[in-house]
């Protein structure tokens, strides 16, 4: 699936891997704003992505400015649009996050998600991660 935010700049091409189903769908949202991650809500430059849930997903976010950007994924599994949580606080559904970041109390900081985009093409393989 492609994803277009802006004339010009990279494709940052994005595997997710790991994901215990099929169900559902992955949803993806890319940020240079610390502030407004991992959720991207209301950050009008950022890039989202909405694809079907399999073992592993690929999906491109085209015409990247350059910047320091962070990913955040969601395996939602029964589609309705948001992180289902048990006991108030730990994810029913899987998760995963640019660079790997680790997830301690809560999502990690935008700092141990974020990598440079520049003016070449690259990409980024995130493990899906499940707590229940």
């Amino acid at each position: 699936m492609l994803v277009s935010n802006s004339t010009g700049g990279s494709t940052v091409t994005v595997t997710a891997t790991n994901l215990r189903s099929d169900e559902g769908v992955v949803r993806a949202c890319m940020t240079t704003n610390p502030k407004r991650f991992p959720k991207c809500r209301g950050d009008a430059n950022s890039y989202s992505a909405v694809v079907p849930a399999g073992t592993t997903v690929t999906f491109r976010f085209k015409n990247v400015k350059p910047g320091r950007y962070a990913i955040a994924m969601l395996h939602d599994e029964n589609d309705n649009g948001k992180a289902d949580r048990a006991l108030m606080m730990m994810p029913k559904e899987g998760y995963g996050f640019s660079r790997d970041a680790k997830v301690r109390m809560g999502p990690p900081k935008f700092k141990a998600a974020a990598f440079d985009v520049g003016t070449a093409d690259q990409a980024q393989t995130i493990k899906m991660r499940y707590m229940l």
